[in-house]
């Protein structure tokens, strides 16, 4: 990876894609210093460590959303459009069919989701701009909690998510990597020095021993390495292609392979679970005084990091990634493309067979696609239990992302590379034969 990144900025083109990207990237980090207008950011940021509601977002929106900063709500409704325009796009005709008209399909589709973003984040800036106007604390000295508060709070949460979305497309056509992707792992990312110190303090002051911290760091570097692993692992289904007899020259007849990965469905259904789940703690805020038993019921069985929060938790993640891969992969449709492109997996019948090879192969691999994600959100939160690190907020989902992204960005760097290496290779065998000629 270091010899990647040191190649690259020797290529004054691809120096000047990353330096482009990261200076992107500072101008958004730049917007978490700046606070919505009627907020006081101080007092919100000090109150929502115990608010399960912002907890649980606040790790995709890097923190922001704890100050309500201008960019509070970033790329959230993107990604919620995103994940809900794919879903769609399976199961409507008419998006499935313009999914598939290239260049010009996926800008449409890339316009639909925008539109859709800035619908989702109206209604997500509305609902958390009541919520925190509800606390006085929380509005700023000289303004009123009043309709007017909340129009220019939902205004400005809208205006970011627009110029979040741009930055996002901009460094995705300009730059290097997947922007939004970028711009949550930078986030994330963001939150680790003050979480790396307050922790060091923790451990100067005599309130955490060495073995504690020591089995943390421990856990955390297994974590990395068995999502590394978890996360380019694969199972090879083995293709064969039938020749074809054109005129007196012979086509096709390799053998390839169709690769299904083990955490097909990426950190969806923990995103999926954790918004499930928000529903219960957001019952318990309204029914302090209405419904008494409803909010003590919700209050002691499923209040965020008990026993049985975690079960439910670990239930939804496994019914939303069968549900997620359910969708993502068809077999009955990989099957039909295979053996219209001449196709077939040796020693299974093209067609029905196929289609029914590659369901249960996916169904298996779902499986332990779903306990992987189950325990990299467990065992982070039994982990803090049982070391006392409460000052690092140790996320395997965020670890997920951050590795993910990391790749990803990695072999995208790596192609372009090859490429200019390829290039460099013509040119000079191009100048070797004329010097020759």
């Amino acid at each position: 990876m270091l010899r990647a990144f040191r190649d690259a900025f020797r290529i004054p083109d691809l120096q000047r894609k990353i330096i482009f990207s990261l200076l992107l990237l500072a101008i958004y980090r730049l917007g978490n210093a700046i606070p919505t207008p009627g907020v006081n950011s101080e007092a919100l940021a000090s109150g929502s460590g115990n608010n399960s509601l912002l907890g649980l977002i606040g790790l995709i929106s890097g923190g922001n959303l704890a100050k309500f900063s201008i960019f509070a709500l970033g790329v959230l409704p993107y990604i919620t459009a995103s994940i809900v325009i794919q879903l769609l796009t399976t199961s409507i005709p008419a998006l499935e069919k313009l999914s598939k008209e290239g260049e010009e399909g996926r800008k449409k589709i890339g316009s639909y989701t925008r539109s859709a973003a800035i619908i989702l984040g109206t209604v997500q800036a509305l609902i958390f701009s009541i919520f925190v106007t509800r606390d006085p604390a929380n509005i700023a000295p000289g303004w009123d909690p009043g309709v007017f508060t909340i129009l220019i709070m939902v205004l400005t949460q809208v205006a970011g998510i627009a110029f979040t979305m741009w930055l996002g497309e901009r460094i995705t056509e300009v730059g290097l990597g997947n922007g939004i992707s970028l711009i949550i792992m930078a986030g994330i990312i963001a939150r680790y020095p003050a979480e790396i110190g307050a922790t060091a303090q923790l451990f100067r002051s005599g309130n955490l021993s060495i073995l504690p911290l020591l089995g943390f760091l421990v856990v955390v570097l297994l974590t990395i390495a068995g999502i590394v692993y978890i996360y380019q692992a694969e199972r090879r289904v083995p293709v064969q292609y039938a020749r074809k007899q054109v005129g007196g020259k012979s086509y096709g007849g390799q053998a390839t392979f169709l690769p299904i990965k083990v955490n097909q469905a990426g950190v969806i259904p923990v995103i999926f679970a954790s918004a499930m789940l928000i529903i219960p703690n957001l019952l318990q805020s309204a029914t302090v005084k209405t419904a008494p038993a409803v909010s003590t019921f919700i209050q002691r069985y499923l209040s965020a990091g008990g026993t049985w929060y975690l079960v439910l938790e670990v239930l939804l993640i496994v019914a939303f990634t069968y549900l997620y891969n359910s969708v993502q992969f068809d077999p009955k449709r990989i099957a039909e493309q295979l053996r219209e492109a001449g196709g077939f997996v040796p020693g299974v019948r093209p067609g029905v067979a196929t289609a029914e090879f590659l369901g249960k192969i996916s169904t298996r691999i779902s499986l332990w696609g779903a306990i992987f994600l189950a325990l990299l959100t467990v065992i982070p939160q039994i982990v803090q239990r049982l070391t006392g690190v409460t000052t690092f907020q140790f996320s395997g989902t965020g670890l997920l992302i951050i590795v993910g992204v990391a790749l990803e960005t990695l072999r995208q760097l790596e192609s372009q590379l090859t490429v200019r290496r390829y290039d460099g290779f013509i040119s000079k065998g191009r100048i070797r034969g004329r010097l020759q000629e």
